[in-house]
């Protein structure tokens, strides 16, 4: 059974900065993508970003490029989003999740992922 516990989020001030966390534990991690979705009060779900299994490929939707970085360690099966240059539009529950999948396919796919963890607040002051 996969389980996903994101970590990190918080209260910043726009113009900060913060780094989620997602640990994945249940199994064995290997050609698992994963990657982050956000849901805004009043909102639908919406993709920012996502990593292939290996690391090497990653993608961001247009609001989180430029501005986010997504990464991961196999190591320690954890998930990372490093979140720079914040503004209040980014204020939403972050949700990770994994799928034996092409990452880049992810963007299309905000509410049928196989593995959620329970999500994160991150509020964006201004």
């Amino acid at each position: 059974q996969v389980q996903l516990v994101e970590s990190g989020g918080g209260l910043v001030q726009a113009g900060g900065s913060l780094r989620l966390s997602c640990a994945a534990s249940g199994q064995t991690f290997t050609h698992y993508a994963m990657g982050w979705f956000r849901q805004a009060p009043g909102k639908e779900r919406e993709f920012v970003a996502a990593i292939s299994w290996s690391g090497g490929g990653t993608y961001y939707s247009d609001s989180a490029k430029g501005r986010f970085t997504v990464s991961k360690d196999n190591t320690k099966n954890t998930l990372y989003l490093q979140m720079n240059s914040l503004k209040p539009e980014d204020t939403a529950v972050y949700y990770c999740a994994a799928a034996i999948l092409a990452a880049q396919a992810m963007r299309n796919m905000p509410h049928s992922m196989p593995h959620w963890g329970q999500g994160t607040q991150v509020t964006v002051s201004s």
